[in-house]
């Protein structure tokens, strides 16, 4: 083993149509010096086989076979495992472009006291097509803390981040599950500097089979209790949901207002889903819609509710419609708030 800055670490799972290419972007990177470790999640759909032939053919891969564990488990793992001070994040079905680390070296450099970093990039379609720019991350650590409570902060997979910080908040925590970067950003952001280069040094892949759009209102919550449990934290509490092995789901979220020891925890993170799934039929339809009805009942803008009435009705989920369209119909009636 030779001694070098930076560990990469990409975890896998059945990325067999894109894997090739992520890979090759890694090691055709002109900054050379660096461990690739890869952790193959279980895959089943032919990544196992190339990527051990693409192991055999460079010696900074170490690739990492185990059975399916998820995104938070293999990263975790993988963190463990390298043997640098700075971990570079990558995912199976994305491009890094060549100069992106060598980059983002040179800002930590010149910033000593940062100890994440990311890069701006370009979501592309599965045939590498480019859909949108995505460039407005924070540039600056003061503008980074001035933006956390929205999203997105940074690109996960772009991220460059000290071993010795990820370590210190206790890396991924499994009940952010689908949030887990931003609940990550969270924590860091109490010991450490965030922004991300100016430039545009990573090609998303954006397909509808991704978490993103599967999990949306999983997703969206787990956002907003890791904002919570942020505030809790930077006001010197203790995390409520350290220990936790899952957070509610969304027909028991008042059980956060026992979890955090006060009330109205369950209305404010209602609060902040209930415009996020306006134009998500999966999420309204698994109880998305039950949670605007709720979000209105308790005081909350009628308009969310009437949007998505209207987009249920679209999409002939009549009988989701219906349900909306009465709680909403009875919140003009009823006394505002609970």
């Amino acid at each position: 083993m030779w001694l070098m800055r930076l560990s990469v670490l990409m975890s896998v799972y059945n990325n067999a149509p894109f894997v090739e290419r992520a890979v090759a972007s890694i090691l055709d990177q002109t900054y050379r010096d660096f461990e690739f470790i890869i952790v193959n999640d279980g895959s089943t759909d032919g990544s196992t086989e190339i990527l051990r032939r693409l192991a055999a053919t460079d010696p900074r891969i170490r690739l990492v076979e185990q059975e399916n564990r998820g995104l938070v488990a293999s990263l975790n793992r993988g963190f463990a495992m390298a043997h640098s001070d700075w971990i570079a994040r990558m995912d199976g079905d994305d491009e890094s472009l060549p100069h992106r680390f060598a980059t983002q070296l040179e800002f930590l450099d010149r910033h000593p006291d940062h100890g994440v970093i990311g890069t701006q990039m370009v979501n592309v379609d599965e045939q590498g097509r480019t859909i949108r720019l995505t460039n407005d991350y924070p540039r600056d650590a003061t503008t980074f803390l001035a933006a956390m409570e929205l999203l997105p902060l940074m690109s996960h997979p772009s991220a460059i981040i000290a071993k010795a910080a990820f370590e210190k908040v206790g890396g991924y925590r499994k009940i952010y599950r689908h949030c887990e970067d931003y609940d990550l950003w969270l924590r860091l952001s109490e010991v450490t500097k965030l922004c991300s280069v100016d430039e545009i040094l990573y090609r998303y892949c954006v397909n509808p089979q991704q978490v993103t759009f599967q999990h949306l209102l999983h997703t969206a919550i787990g956002a907003a209790v890791a904002w919570q449990a942020h505030l809790q934290r930077s006001s010197g509490r203790p995390d409520p949901t350290e220990g936790l092995s899952a957070l509610p789901d969304v027909d028991h979220l008042d059980e956060l207002d026992r979890i955090f020891g006060m009330p109205g925890i369950a209305r404010k993170v209602r609060a902040r889903v209930a415009p996020k799934l306006l134009y998500s039929l999966p999420a309204l339809t698994s109880g998305g819609a039950r949670l605007i009805g709720d979000y209105v009942a308790e005081g909350g803008d009628r308009r969310p509710a009437t949007r998505a009435v209207a987009r249920m009705l679209r999409y002939g989920q009549i009988r989701g419609a219906g349900q909306l369209a009465g709680n909403l119909a009875r919140s003009y009636f009823a006394p505002r708030g609970k």
